[in-house]
């Protein structure tokens, strides 16, 4: 069968809006660096500070909602018609969902994440590199790591799906608010929200990119004495952007479905071999300890804050997290939401929820607990150093293994690998939202996202690295949060309406109907 293109559309205003906002963006870091670094920073602090709480509060009921939703009568409900079988296969469709979803993320905080927490705990009274901030780091490095951050994707995944491919609506996060009857400036509302999920997707994938890009560099630099600066980042950022227009203009059943497979199965492959030639025993204990520790204090962590001591340990890493991930969750919603027709709800949520946090959970474990390992009981100083450039993190442990550059080309190959899989997978949810919905964009309107996508990258990370990357994703995800809610509404009503009694349905029946019922 023969897929119909989609001809490129100059006269959507969604596009025309969001690719205006993207590029003045951009140009600013450009001629002025230092004044967006300056103000960027500002942003951070006030938007962490003043709304850590909303940020919180509001994942914490996303995480209840998506649970209430796979274990109640709605569960059952398919997202598709009732026939409908699913397009992927299970490994494949779990690939997709971890190289699109935060691939890039686990790599890049894997070791440095428990190491810092580590040398840093997340409570001021817990001494810093003890046997109690060890157990901690991993405690919350799985919180950081687990449902709360998908819970954001599925919320918007499972919307999209369902209007999508049950109720037959665009591709369109704005029709994911179908089910609240908007009487006044609905066009205009919808077209906002349009716009919205354009600019906090690119500027979460961004963000993304942005720290693989930095871990890229601070690896070549560690392992072969690369120059660390902004003109090699800049030339990686361009071979990137190359691979992935080429990946994403090849279709989603051949460019991108390769590279998740060729992604995970790289990814099983390390773990296995870290796990059983790492401290195997101690690995498979704290990993088992950490999931009781992350179950029994889940609450806690969820709500956790630090008003009386002014501490800023939570918006530092869980606000930021929460942060980064709703900000990316357009994207990733669009993507998993493509993906997954013909199946269940419970088997969307479940899948989504738990199966990607099990494999980062296991990463973590593997590398994060090795690292801690030859810390408490080796005597290295892998947190220290790590906490002089994050980005070299991995490699810093990679070094106290045999094959060190070997493995060192490894981990630099596949977060090249996820780094493409994810912005080529942006760059076709971008074509899609600015394209009215259409499931096969135009290479040309995938192209100009892919073009624009690597410029605002490089402007962040020239103009304040890391810190820039954050408060990006802070300040574009703080009104979707909002429209996050209203989603979270929109699905709830149109499954209560889907599934009302029967004797709602029989007052539109036809007389003869109705006489037949009531015989």
């Amino acid at each position: 069968m023969k897929i119909r293109k989609e001809k490129a559309s100059y006269n959507n205003l969604v596009f025309k809006f969001s690719a205006i906002v993207i590029a003045i963006f951009t140009i600013w870091g450009a001629l002025s660096p230092n004044s967006l670094a300056k103000n960027a920073s500002a942003v951070f602090n006030f938007t962490s500070s003043s709304f850590g709480w909303f940020y919180l509060g509001s994942v914490a009921c996303f995480v209840v909602f998506c649970f209430f939703l796979a274990f109640s009568k709605y569960g059952k409900i398919k997202l598709g018609k009732d026939d409908d079988k699913p397009e992927f296969s299970l490994f494949t469709w779990i690939s997709m969902l971890f190289s699109a979803g935060f691939g890039v993320g686990i790599v890049f905080w894997g070791v440095a994440e428990p190491l810092t927490h580590f040398a840093t705990p997340p409570y001021k009274e817990v001494e810093p590199q003890s046997v109690e901030s060890a157990r901690l780091a991993m405690r919350y490095s799985f919180f950081n790591w687990g449902i709360h951050q998908w819970s954001v994707f599925t919320i918007v995944g499972l919307s999209l799906a369902y209007f999508q491919f049950r109720k037959k609506s665009k591709s369109l996060v704005s029709e994911t608010l179908e089910g609240i009857h908007i009487k006044r400036g609905k066009e205009s509302i919808k077209k906002s929200v349009n716009i919205l999920a354009v600019i906090a997707t690119v500027i979460g994938v961004s963000t993304s990119l942005g720290m693989g890009i930095l871990q890229i560099n601070g690896g070549l630099s560690y392992v072969f004495s690369v120059p660390n600066n902004a003109w090699v980042q800049i030339s990686i950022v361009l071979v990137l952007l190359t691979l992935y227009i080429t990946s994403a203009t090849t279709g989603l059943h051949k460019g991108i479905k390769i590279l998740s497979n060729t992604n995970m199965i790289l990814v099983i492959a390390l773990m296995a071999y870290f796990l059983f030639r790492g401290p195997t025993v101690f690995i498979l204990d704290s990993f088992v300890l950490g999931i009781g520790d992350y179950l029994q204090n889940f609450t806690e962590m969820s709500f956790y804050m630090t008003p009386y001591s002014g501490d800023t340990w939570v918006n530092d890493w869980t606000v930021f997290y929460w942060a980064w991930v709703i900000a990316w969750s357009p994207f990733v919603g669009s993507f998993v939401a493509r993906i997954s027709k013909g199946r269940t709800i419970r088997e969307f949520v479940l899948g989504v929820l738990t199966v990607p946090s099990g494999i980062a959970f296991m990463w973590m474990a593997i590398f994060g607990g090795t690292g801690l390992y030859m810390d408490l009981f080796q005597n290295t100083a892998i947190a220290e150093a790590v906490s002089r450039d994050v980005s070299t993190a991995i490699f810093i442990l990679l070094k106290e293994f045999p094959l060190y550059f070997f493995f060192s080309i490894i981990i630099m190959a596949l977060i090249m690998i996820f780094l493409v899989t994810s912005a080529d997978s942006a760059v076709f949810v971008l074509g899609m939202m600015t394209s009215d919905g259409s499931l096969n964009p135009s290479n040309t309107v995938k192209i100009i996202w892919g073009v624009l996508m690597a410029g605002i990258t490089i402007v962040l990370i020239i103009s304040s690295g890391l810190t820039g990357l954050q408060a990006a994703s802070l300040v574009s995800a703080l009104p979707f949060t909002i429209i996050l809610i209203l989603i979270s509404i929109s699905l709830y009503r149109s499954l209560v309406k889907e599934t009302k009694p029967s004797r709602t349905r029989i007052d539109h029946s036809e007389p003869q109907e109705l006489e037949r019922k009531a015989q």
